[in-house]
């Protein structure tokens, strides 16, 4: 036998709770398959926009800045948008690093966003294989309870084989999406760290370029 047909005969004899583990399998995937290409484009998109920008605010070019960020649809470039806003009408340090806080209390849902449905969906794989076991041994032990006693234990042991395939289908799919559950997490962490750096290392040459600022107005006052 193949193992094509080995696949199919295994699934066939699970019974009905096969098919809820399936779907709940092909929504997982579906959704992880969403999450994984969104948060790559996302990790991509804040390295380009990041290498592009950076060097213009060392330069303390913030209106140029500004310029390059206003028609940025990415979410660095909203999160050092909303910093350089408040950078051109008020000087203190805390109100910038306040607006760019609440623009990275918008930017994380966006980023978290149908990735706890993955571990979700996980939990239920597992649930709805043991729920099919359980309902295969009732099953098994009311066939076998009427049944010849010589063919009893031949009976039962083959029902139980029958009736386990559902907990071993169910976890073939809770494993994998776990597994990628934790991918995604670690991947939205990641960005949300640079995202975090990048506010910190704007604050940072804000209020150095202010200082300067400050000193040479005093100098030449």
């Amino acid at each position: 036998m193949g193992v094509l047909e080995s696949i199919v005969m295994f699934f066939q004899t699970g019974g009905i709770f096969m098919y809820p583990i399936l779907i709940v399998f092909a929504i997982g995937t579906a959704i992880s398959a969403e999450r994984y290409v969104k948060l790559n484009m996302v990790k991509m998109q804040n390295r380009r926009v990041w290498g592009d920008i950076h060097p213009i605010l060392e330069q303390g070019h913030f209106e140029k800045a500004r310029g390059v960020l206003k028609e940025d649809g990415s979410a660095i470039g909203g999160l050092l948008n909303m910093g350089l806003a408040r950078q051109g009408s008020v000087r203190r340090r805390d109100d910038i690093e306040i607006a760019m806080e609440e623009s990275m209390m918008e930017i994380i849902p966006q980023l978290e966003k149908r990735t706890p449905y993955v571990a979700l969906l996980s939990n239920i794989a597992t649930l709805l294989g043991l729920l099919g076991t359980i309902m295969g041994l009732i099953e098994a032990f009311t066939a076998v309870a009427n049944a010849d006693p010589a063919e009893k234990a031949d009976l039962l042991s083959a029902s139980i084989s029958v009736a386990m395939n559902t907990t071993a289908f169910g976890l073939m799919v809770a494993i994998p999406l776990l597994i990628v559950h934790a991918t995604l997490t670690s991947k939205t962490s990641e960005i949300v760290d640079s995202l975090e750096m990048a506010s910190v290392k704007t604050l940072n040459l804000i209020s150095d370029f202010a200082k300067r600022q400050t000193e040479l107005a005093s100098k030449n006052g």
